[in-house]
C-alpha cells in the first residue's frame, strides 16, 4: 500500500515538477519559505506543460521549475524529467543502493517539498 502511494506521489510530483524553468527572479529575503519565480522555464517546465495532467498550467509548471532551479542540478533535472516518460524509474532510483541515487533522492525530496509548499493553489 505504501509503495503504491509513494509511486503515485512521485508521479504527481514529477508532473508538478515538470512545470517550470530556468528564468525569473527569486527573493530569498523572506527566509526559508520564500517564493520562487512563477514563470521559470527549463526541462522540468517543458515536461510538465507537455504532460497529460489536468492540473498543469504555465503558472504551475513555471513555479515547479523555479523550485527545481533552487534544489536540483541540471543533471538532477534531466533525471526528474525521465520520470515523466517512465514513472517506474522513480521507484527504481528511490530504492537503488547506489550512493549517487541516494544523494539524488535527498535533493529530489527537498525539491518536491519546496514545490508542494510554494506552488500549492496554482
Amino acid at each position: 500500500m505504501k509503495s503504491t502511494l509513494l509511486i503515485g506521489a512521485v508521479a504527481a510530483l514529477t508532473a508538478l515538477s515538470a512545470c517550470g524553468g530556468g528564468g525569473g527572479s527569486v527573493s530569498r529575503n523572506a527566509g526559508p519559505d520564500y517564493r520562487v519565480a512563477r514563470m521559470a522555464s527549463g526541462p522540468i517546465s517543458r515536461a510538465c506543460v507537455s504532460s497529460d495532467r489536468k492540473a498543469r498550467s504555465p503558472e504551475l509548471c513555471g513555479c515547479i521549475q523555479g523550485a527545481a532551479n533552487i534544489e536540483l542540478t541540471g543533471a538532477d533535472q534531466r533525471m526528474a524529467v525521465s520520470f515523466y516518460k517512465d514513472p517506474h524509474k522513480a521507484q527504481e532510483v528511490r530504492q537503488s543502493d547506489r550512493s549517487s541515487h541516494e544523494d539524488f533522492w535527498k535533493r529530489y525530496k527537498s525539491y518536491v517539498d519546496r514545490a508542494e509548499s510554494q506552488c500549492r493553489g496554482l
